[in-house]
């Protein structure tokens, strides 16, 4: 069992600093005491000067007749311990030498070793069986000093027991038959004179019975027991057998000990003989001091204990701090030694220590959780026998005296354990936890067996100091002068004050009571609390319904509302209390003060609208901040509004709709005055200025202005909770009637602003869109010696300065709007400008590097208009023209036979016919190798129904390829699937035959003798894709090409058309009267439908 100074010091430390607070505010508090708190007056720990005198002379004669070694922890001089006990007992010093002079010469008490032999093992087995009957002399042997404190010093013999202790002082104990491992638990009481001479002797024997030959032979199991015969056989009869011994010196013990001892031999034989398991005790007997005599030992020690820790209390309180139920070394040394001398049961000390703490925590500070320690060893030691009638009468008186001082705490928890003292909650849960482990006590429900259950007791002790804190309270609120407007704002205070305490109550101190007791405190509080507030605030609001609101009276009302609103919100579900609560419908006791509620809001709002709007000077607050200080002022008051929607969110569907739609038409009627009145006071502030860039600097405030109120008017739905409302409504409203009320004031706002902000950025755009045209004309007519980056220097300046200007002052959204028209006006004027110059390269290619330049201004970096916004068709279409007008003669030449190539991919169908080829390159030798194998379903052309035809090759570009003449086949008559089978080279290099528009074209004609030869189609084979061209090896076996025949555009080419715009250029003019030729001999055997 563990001794109680290893308890105390084992337990947490838990400062109590806010008792005296609580005590205080206790007694201040005057409150009627709680059911039972007082039924019970605990007994009373202070001594009359006479019983203090003689527990004192018990203390000192404790301490000057202590007997062995000090105890890990303990005080070992007896002179600091006399010291404490001296300041302990508040004892002077001359009275204290004469007391300590007068118990000096009390007669000693009669020493004793309270010896127990618990059990051994491993011991020798000395029987055939190989077994062993095991049995134990013991005693003292005084007079002689053994050295060093070890056995095995001195000379080993038998039977050291029986040759130098007497046999009146020897014990023995009972035999243990066959085993090794015998178990004894016998105590025996061995009485001594001088501790530093004197030693403990055991012995252990084998009890040997005479038995016959026969039957030890019987007991034979093997070789050993066999030897043992023999051995036998040489010794006396009825002989027992040395099993070893213990000796050791008392001066070595401790006051108590409990140890594993080897057991010695008397020769080298067996030198392990296993161990013995003892446990020694010093004690008095006949002890000389009065208290001794009179009284018994337990009342004494309790005497003893309720006296220090009364000391250790004080001391700590002095020095400022609180104790955390650690005593100190000396007391606890003089506790322990008082306890061992007296021989005081572990439960008789445990229930000492119960009496003594419970009786202090009652009227000292000291934590409740040192009750714990006394309460576990009584339930785990509890047998009803062992107590007196006088002392089962003091158990239970201390269990209901407890209990009722525990139940008054809690009664006034919010003022015994504030939360302003960080460690009131666990001060709280130890007390708990304490009631609740001493209501489980097995001793406590036989002792107080009428006492009601712990949950119920506190259940109706929280409930009636709930009642009282209320009514406390509403004293402390109590005005001075009396009128409904103080009434008001002291039913305001009241109700703010029972909201903070269930707001505790929820987050604090429901789990500490739900966890130790499963009483419900928060549900509890709140039916309570609920009831008083709703009786108070019921009688204000029918007071003040005799007489007009005034503003003041009606925002006292409205907080009073919120307060509820707040309270009501806090109920615990319907499964944690029983019955309607007085709360409900609580909104109908404000229903007349709502329409004043409504007017003030707007009416404020107004003012401060008009106001900001007054004081505005229409400059940036900032860099990033480019709207006014009114933009920041109406936002705030918005953000006023919507507060208050949501702080009356009234609970009535209809009337709640019809509030919201009061608030929504407010917002939007304040938001078209604040347009109006934000106009007016630019035109003021405008007037007379001489700057224009001051005037478009306001604009741009304006503008900005009206963008961030529109956003403020976006969130409206989100504010007033819109989806909630309409899920509410829903059952009583129809889905039009809402359309036609909240969204069509909300787009109606909305549309008015987007109205207001396009015509200020619209007046911005225009002021810009003439410098952009005048720059792109000027950009067309400037010299042909000018590079085209050097001519659209201008414009980009133009734009750079205005753009940056702009992006300056304008937020975002206006910023992108401004762009969105600068760039769809810019887009307009370049189209114009390309229209008017499309016979024009160079000016062309001036206009399509201002595009593209344009394009990289308005995007910006990301920060200007998306590439969605800019690649509009308009720009697309541009582009295209620019990017063909822009090109030379024979880029769009090139541009012509890659749409053509493009084409030939393309096409599937053989309606026209088809020509297989086969083509290879042979880089060693530069020549471009065709093999055209034949045609096949060619058009029948002539009035015969067939064709003559033949097939001319020309490598196009014909500028890529000038030397090179055209080839043709032969003429086949009158075949319209001719086997052609000729090869031809040309002699060309590999690098124009990689470029893009290279192609071998196969023109496939009809020869007419008398006319011009008739067109069958065309073949493009693009010269890349020939074998040979893109490799360093030569083409083995070159794979056949199947190439459909095809026609040039009915309806004509944009390339062609271009490069017949360009008169002036011969090479283009010839290629076009070529292809026209081409297109004039396709349309003239066109295929129709059906054919």
């Amino acid at each position: 069992m563990a001794t109680l100074l290893s308890h105390l010091q084992r337990r947490p430390p838990l400062v109590r600093q806010a008792i005296k607070i609580r005590r205080r505010r206790v007694r201040d508090l005057q409150d009627p005491p709680a059911h039972g708190a007082q039924e019970i007056e605990p007994a009373s720990h202070h001594l009359s000067p006479e019983e203090r005198a003689l527990l004192y002379e018990e203390a000192l004669y404790t301490v000057l007749h202590r007997l062995g070694q000090p105890e890990p922890g303990h005080v070992r001089e007896t002179s600091e311990l006399l010291l404490y006990l001296r300041e302990a007992f508040h004892v002077e010093p001359e009275e204290h030498q004469e007391m300590l002079q007068r118990v000096q010469k009390l007669e000693k008490p009669i020493f004793c070793l309270k010896a127990t032999v618990k059990q051994a093992k491993g011991i020798l087995g000395k029987d055939v069986s190989g077994f062993s009957d095991p049995y134990c002399l013991l005693g003292i042997e005084q007079g002689v000093s053994v050295q060093g404190g070890s056995p095995g010093s001195r000379r080993r013999q038998k039977a050291v027991v029986r040759h130098t202790i007497p046999e009146e002082h020897t014990h023995r104990t009972q035999v243990i038959e066959q085993t090794l491992n015998p178990v004894w638990e016998e105590t025996f009481i061995l009485e001594f004179e001088d501790i530093n001479s004197s030693s403990f002797h055991l012995d252990m024997w084998d009890m040997d019975a005479v038995e016959s030959v026969r039957q030890k032979l019987g007991e034979l199991t093997d070789l050993h027991g066999l030897r043992r015969i023999f051995k036998e056989a040489r010794k006396d009869k009825g002989q027992d057998d040395f099993l070893g011994n213990i000796v050791v010196r008392l001066q070595d013990l401790r006051c108590r000990e409990d140890h594993w001892y080897p057991l010695e031999p008397c020769t080298e034989t067996y030198p392990d003989r296993g161990q013995c398991h003892l446990q020694f005790q010093f004690i008095h007997k006949r002890r000389a001091p009065a208290a001794s005599r009179s009284q018994p030992s337990y009342t004494v020690h309790l005497h003893l204990l309720q006296q220090l820790v009364s000391h250790e209390v004080t001391r700590h309180q002095a020095g400022s701090t609180s104790w955390d139920g650690s005593l100190s070394p000396q007391a606890a040394t003089i506790l322990f030694l008082h306890a061992t001398q007296k021989d005081l049961s572990d439960f008789h000390q445990s229930m000492a220590q119960w009496l003594a703490y419970s009786r202090l925590y009652q009227s000292l500070e000291f934590p409740s959780s040192c009750l714990l320690h006394p309460i576990t060893s009584i339930e785990y030691q509890w047998i009803q026998g062992r107590l007196k009638g006088e002392q089962l009468e003091e158990l239970a008186a201390s269990f209901s005296s407890l209990l009722a001082y525990g139940l008054s705490l809690i009664r006034k928890f919010r003022s015994v354990f504030p939360l302003s003292m960080a460690d009131s909650p666990a001060r709280l849960q130890s007390l708990l936890r304490v009631l609740v482990q001493m209501c489980k006590m097995k001793a406590f429900g036989e002792l107080c067996p009428d006492s009601a259950p712990l949950p119920r007791l506190v259940t109706e002790t929280l409930r009636t100091g709930t009642t009282e804190w209320f009514h406390l309270k509403q004293q402390h609120h109590q005005p001075m002068v009396q009128g409904l407007l103080e009434a008001g704002k002291a039913l305001l205070s009241l109700v703010q004050d029972v909201i903070g305490d269930l707001l505790q109550c929820r987050h604090t101190w429901n789990k500490i009571f739900q966890n130790t007791l499963k009483v419900d405190l928060f549900s509890m509080a709140f039916v309570e609390l609920q009831w008083l507030v709703a009786k108070r605030v019921q009688d204000h609001t029918a007071a003040v319904a005799g007489s007009p609101v005034s503003p003041e009276m009606g925002e006292s009302l409205f907080q009073l509302y919120v307060s509820l609103k707040e309270l009501y919100q806090l109920r615990p579900g319907p499964t944690d209390r029983d019955g309607v609560l007085a709360l409900e419908g609580f909104h109908r006791w404000f229903q007349p003060a709502v329409p004043s509620w409504l007017q003030k809001t707007y009416s404020v709002a107004l003012a401060r609208v008009q106001r900001a709007v007054q004081m505005d000077e229409l400059v940036p607050l900032g860099e990033l901040t480019k709207h006014s200080t009114s933009a920041v002022d109406l936002s705030t008051c918005f953000a006023q509004i919507s507060h208050t929607a949501r702080q009356l969110d009234w609970p009535d569907p209809e009337e709640a709709f019809m509030i919201t739609v009061k608030f929504v038409e407010d917002t939007c009627r304040l938001a078209l005055v604040y347009c109006s009145l934000i106009k007016a006071r630019a035109r003021e502030l405008s007037a007379g200025q001489k700057d224009q860039g001051q005037a478009a600097n306001m604009l741009c405030v304006v503008v900005n202005d009206m963008e961030q109120l529109r956003l403020v008017i976006g969130k409206l739905p989100a504010q007033l909770a819109w989806e909630a409302l309409e899920q509410r409504v829903g059952a009583v409203l129809e889905q039009d009637q809402l359309q036609n009320t909240l969204h069509a004031q909300l787009q109606g706002a909305l549309a008015g602003l987007g109205h207001e902000i396009r015509t200020g950025v619209r007046t911005l755009a225009q002021q810009l869109e003439v410098g952009i045209a005048t720059h792109i004309q000027k950009l067309v007519g400037v010299k042909e010696s000018v590079l085209p980056e050097d001519a659209i220097l201008p414009l980009m300046k133009f734009l750079e300065v205005k753009l940056c200007y702009m992006n300056t002052n304008l937020v975002q959204e206006n910023f992108s709007s401004l762009l969105t028209l600068l760039w769809t006006h810019t887009l307009k004027v370049l189209t114009d400008a390309a229209a008017s110059q499309r016979s024009c390269p160079l000016a062309s290619s001036r206009l399509k590097i201002a595009l593209q330049n344009l394009e990289i201004c308005f995007y910006a970096e990301g920060c200007g208009l998306p590439p969605a916004a800019l690649h509009t068709d308009d720009f697309q279409a541009l582009q295209r023209d620019l990017e063909l007008q822009a090109a030379s003669s024979r880029e769009l030449i090139r541009k012509y036979f890659c749409s053509r190539i493009q084409r030939q991919a393309e096409t599937t169908s053989e309606e026209l016919g088809a020509v297989t080829v086969k083509a290879s390159y042979r880089a060693s030798e530069q020549k471009l190798r065709v093999e055209l194998l034949s045609a096949s379903s060619l058009l029948p052309l002539d009035s015969n129904g067939s064709s003559d035809p033949f097939v001319q090759l020309t490598l196009e570009p014909r500028h890529e390829f000038p030397e090179l003449a055209p080839r043709e086949t032969q003429k086949h008559k009158k075949d319209l699937h001719p086997l052609f089978d000729e090869t031809f080279e040309f002699l060309v290099p590999a690098e124009p035959c990689l470029k893009d528009g290279a192609c071998l074209l196969l023109t496939v004609l009809d020869h007419d003798t008398l006319g011009a030869d008739d067109l069958e189609g065309e073949a493009f084979l693009p010269l890349r894709s020939v074998p040979g061209l893109t490799g360093t090896e030569e083409p083995g076996e070159v794979p056949q090409t199947r190439l459909p025949l095809t026609y040039p555009a009915l309806n004509g080419d944009p390339v062609l058309q271009l490069l017949e715009s360009r008169k002036g250029d011969r090479e283009a003019q010839v290629f076009v009267r070529l292809r026209r030729q081409r297109a004039k001999q396709a349309s003239q055997h066109a295929p129709r439908p059906g054919q």
